[in-house]
């Protein structure tokens, strides 16, 4: 098994419940994404931090 997949096997393991639900949601968005080669049109949490942090100068 990958070690990205192992790590992640043992973390749902140790999380609260509702966090590895989401976890495993975000997981399942993300593979959707991946699957339809759409991932290169989302927005970086990187650049969004930008944007946010701009508007707050003005």
């Amino acid at each position: 098994m990958d070690t990205l997949a192992q790590t992640l096997n043992v973390k749902l393991a140790r999380w609260q419940p509702d966090v590895a639900k989401l976890v495993r949601q975000f997981i399942l968005e993300i593979i959707d994404l991946a699957d339809r080669d759409a991932l290169d049109i989302l927005r970086s949490r990187s650049v969004e931090q930008e944007v946010l942090d701009l508007l707050d100068q003005y």
